[in-house]
C-alpha cells in the first residue's frame, strides 16, 4: 500500500513515527511519502529492506509552517497557502492508496476535501477538536473522512453524539513512553521547563518563566523543542548561571525533574505518564485569547485546557492562563509542589489518566485496523464496480435485442 501521511507539529510528527513503525508490521511492503518530521521520516527508513520498500520520502517539513492561533495564521497565510498548493499537486502526483491526516485541523481539512472529490481515501488520525471549538466541522468529517481515528477516551460519547463514525484504539504516548530507556542527563535537582514548540509560544512564555528563575533561584533545565535552535532561546537566558538548555532529550529531562512547568500541549500528558509533577500555562495574543473564549462561551462544556486534566475530568494540576501567568504565581506554585502530599495527591491523578488511556499496543492496534478499513473499502468498491458493469451488460443486451 501507498500511504501519504501529513502532520502540522512536533506532537503529529511522533505519533506519526510510532503509526508508521505500526504500519510496518502490518504491511512490510508499504511505501511512504510524508509531510511531517525527522521522527517520521526515521521511523519510515528504519531496518527497511530497500528492495522491498523502495519509497520513503519527506517532501515538507512542518516546521516550515508550524503555527498556533489567529495572528500567527495571518502573519504565515502566504507561506501556508504556499505548502497548500504543493501538497495537493504531489498528492495527484504520487497516486496513493490512502491518505492519512494527523490532527492539524485548518491544512488537513482542505486536504480532506480535496481528496474526497478526487476519489482517494482520506483517514483521520488524532481526530479535529471539534468538542472544543469550531463545532461546524463535524459535518465537514462525516462528509469527506471515510475513517477517523480517536485518541483520547472523553471524545467516545462526545463523537457518538454527533453521528460521525469512530475508531478508538487507545492512545499511542503510552507505547512511547513506556517503550523509552530513560537517563539521567542533568545531575542534582531542577525543575524543567517547556515553553512550547512554536516560535510565538517560546516567546510569550520565556520571558515569564525567566522571571521565575530570577524568583527562586532554582535550577532550571529547557527542554529544547524539536525544530527550535539555541538562538531561539538565548536572548531570554541571557547570563543566567541556573538555566540551561538541552535539546532532543525531553522524555530524560521530564523523568528526572523535580517539576515541570508546561506550555499547554502534548507535553502535559507526556508529563503526566511520565509522573512528573507539573503546572500548565498557556499565554496568546490578545487578539487569538480573545476569540478562543468567546468560542468557550458557547462550547461552556470545556472545563480545562489540559490534555491530563479532560481525560480524568478534573483538576489534577493548575493551569494558570493568560493574565493568570505571572512570575509570582509559578513560583509559589513550584514550592507547594515540593510538599510530600501535594506531589502524592497530583501523581494519584496520574494513575488515573493512566488507567482511563487503557493499555499499550495502540500504535500498531491503529495500523492493523487500518490495513482492515483499506480492505474494506476495495471490496465495497470492487462490489459497486461489478453491480455497474452488470447493469450496463443488461442495458446493452436489451438494447441488441430491441
Amino acid at each position: 500500500m501507498r500511504y501519504y501521511m501529513i502532520a502540522g507539529e512536533a506532537s503529529g510528527d511522533l505519533h506519526g513515527s510510532n503509526l508508521i513503525r505500526g504500519l510496518r508490521q502490518e504491511d512490510p511492503q508499504a511505501e511512504f511519502r510524508l509531510w511531517g518530521g525527522e521522527k517520521m521520516l526515521s521511523a519510515a527508513t528504519e531496518s527497511v529492506d530497500t528492495t522491498l520498500c523502495p519509497c520513503a520520502t519527506l517532501v515538507g517539513d512542518y516546521r516550515d509552517t508550524a503555527v498556533m492561533g489567529l495572528t500567527d495564521v495571518v502573519l504565515n497565510i502566504g507561506k501556508i497557502c504556499s505548502r497548500l498548493i504543493r501538497c495537493r499537486r504531489d498528492i495527484l502526483r504520487w497516486k496513493p492508496d490512502v491518505v492519512v491526516l494527523i490532527d492539524y485541523p485548518g491544512f488537513n481539512m482542505k486536504i480532506a476535501r480535496f481528496c474526497h472529490f478526487r476519489g482517494i481515501r482520506v483517514f483521520w488520525y488524532i481526530a479535529p477538536k471539534t468538542w472544543a471549538s469550531r463545532s461546524y466541522r463535524n459535518c465537514f468529517l462525516r462528509r469527506y473522512v471515510d475513517r477517523m481515528y480517536l485518541v483520547f477516551p472523553f471524545e467516545k460519547p462526545y463523537f457518538a453524539r454527533k453521528n460521525i463514525p469512530f475508531i478508538y484504539k487507545g492512545n499511542p504516548l503510552v507505547d512511547a513512553i513506556d517503550r523509552h530507556e530513560f537517563t539521567r542527563l542533568v545531575e542534582g535537582d531542577y525543575v524543567a521547563l517547556l515553553p512550547g514548540s512554536r516560535k510565538g509560544e517560546i516567546s510569550r512564555m520565556m520571558p515569564v518563566l525567566m522571571q521565575v528563575a530570577d524568583l527562586t533561584g532554582y535550577k532550571f533545565v529547557i527542554a529544547g523543542a524539536p525544530g527550535r535552535t539555541e538562538a531561539d532561546y538565548a536572548g531570554y537566558i541571557g547570563s543566567r548561571r541556573n538555566v540551561s538548555l538541552v535539546f532532543g532529550q525531553t522524555y530524560n529531562i521530564l523523568k528526572y525533574a523535580n517539576s515541570a512547568v508546561i506550555n499547554s500541549g502534548t507535553a502535559s500528558l507526556e508529563a503526566a505518564l511520565i509522573g512528573t509533577p507539573q503546572i500548565v500555562g498557556w499565554n496568546t495574543s490578545k487578539l487569538t485569547y480573545w476569540a478562543a473564549t468567546r468560542i468557550l462561551k458557547v462550547q461552556n462544556h470545556i472545563k480545562y485546557i489540559s490534555l491530563a486534566n479532560l481525560i480524568a475530568d478534573s483538576l489534577i494540576f493548575k493551569e494558570l492562563v493568560q493574565d493568570a501567568l505571572k512570575s509570582e504565581t509559578v513560583a509559589m506554585e513550584l514550592g507547594r509542589l515540593r510538599r510530600p502530599d501535594c506531589r502524592q495527591e497530583m501523581l494519584d491523578g496520574y494513575g488515573t489518566v493512566r488507567e482511563l488511556l487503557g493499555g499499550g499496543g495502540a500504535s500498531r492496534a491503529v495500523a492493523s485496523s487500518m490495513m482492515e478499513e483499506l480492505r474494506k473499502l476495495s471490496a465495497q468498491q470492487r462490489s459497486l464496480a461489478s453491480i455497474v458493469i452488470s447493469d450496463l451488460k443488461i442495458i446493452l443486451k436489451g438494447r441488441k435485442e430491441s
